[in-house]
């Protein structure tokens, strides 16, 4: 049997370094952005990720893309 997966929502993730800890380590924040569509293409999140990117007050660490699908069995 098939399975049916339908894009439901993406959301873009920034991962910031907002400083460091007591210890030197570095202190991260993650960034959401929702309402992502999910058939924008990989290149397209990556170029408003580095667009957000450039306006933080922090440097960006990562940057990832969460997407959900709906799971359904085909005929």
């Amino acid at each position: 049997m098939a399975v049916i997966s339908t894009p439901l929502a993406t959301t873009l993730r920034l991962q910031v370094q907002t400083g460091t800890d007591a210890t030197g380590q570095p202190v991260y924040r993650v960034r959401s952005y929702s309402r992502v569509k999910p058939s924008a293409s990989d290149q397209d999140v990556y170029d408003v990720a580095q667009a957000i990117g450039s306006l933080q007050v922090h440097p960006v660490n990562a940057v990832s893309r969460v997407n959900e699908n709906d799971l359904s069995a085909g005929a």
